[in-house]
């Protein structure tokens, strides 16, 4: 059987294109795909996400702690204002990270047996991760990893009903 994307999920993944420009990322990763996630298309993600407390400031404030953390323990401190913002190119599109392709795996994965791939299936994706940027920021966040995937599982649930 064939898997596709739903319409939201595959605006999801645009979303994350779009997220990764913006910050002049040349790759998505998963942290740009959470990101999407808490916009309009990604409904059903971003409502167990707003659930715990996770809207996009407050994953882009986990983010950037993160960010600021890593930097630390490398021995970098960041000047007050923070790192300019960084230079586009408006020719060059993003391409998928390897944090981006596990998520989509992950997704695969999960959906497999219901024939499309909804908004929870990545969400469920993104929180597989057992280490990287995301888990971190989640940590930091004060997000449950577990919990929020069990959220994400019964939110599934209810929609196959």
């Amino acid at each position: 059987m064939a898997i596709r994307f739903v319409v939201q999920a595959r605006a999801i993944v645009r979303q994350a294109e779009k997220e990764a420009e913006e910050t002049g990322s040349p790759q998505i990763g998963a942290e740009h795909l959470l990101l999407a996630m808490t916009g309009e298309c990604g409904a059903e993600a971003r409502d167990v996400l707003a659930s715990a407390g996770l809207n996009r400031d407050a994953i882009r404030a986990a983010l950037d702690r993160e960010f600021r953390q890593s930097l630390a323990a490398a021995g970098v401190t960041l000047p007050p204002g923070g790192l300019p913002a960084a230079s586009r190119d408006p020719n060059r599109r993003a391409r998928m990270a390897a944090s981006g392709k596990l998520v989509l795996e992950r997704a695969l994965k999960v959906a497999a047996g219901r024939g499309q791939i909804q908004p929870g299936h990545l969400l469920l994706g993104v929180l597989a991760a057992e280490a990287g940027t995301v888990p971190r920021a989640l940590v930091l966040a004060g997000v449950n990893q577990g919990d929020l995937a069990a959220r994400t599982q019964q939110a599934l649930k209810r929609s196959d009903a």
